[in-house]
């Protein structure tokens, strides 16, 4: 089925986005599927979190030398 662009705006949908499709009295009604918005876990917000300390000690310093032009320091 295709919707022209307009009357997706006016749903809140989107090109590409999914419906649902229902009857209801005899009239066919599409509805946008909400997005879920997704849960993550600690473990998973964390995840890489280990490498952080050995980056931050290999751009330790990075900062400390004279300015070379019209830097802001």
């Amino acid at each position: 089925m295709t919707i022209p662009p307009a009357i997706l705006k006016l749903m809140g949908a989107e090109v590409g986005g999914e419906l649902v499709l229902a009857v209801r009295d005899g009239t066919l009604v599409a509805s946008p599927v909400k997005a879920e918005h997704r849960r993550y876990s600690l473990a998973e917000l964390l995840e890489g979190s280990e490498d952080l300390d050995g980056l931050s000690r290999e751009i330790d310093g990075f900062g400390d030398g004279e300015a070379m032009g019209k830097e802001v320091l």
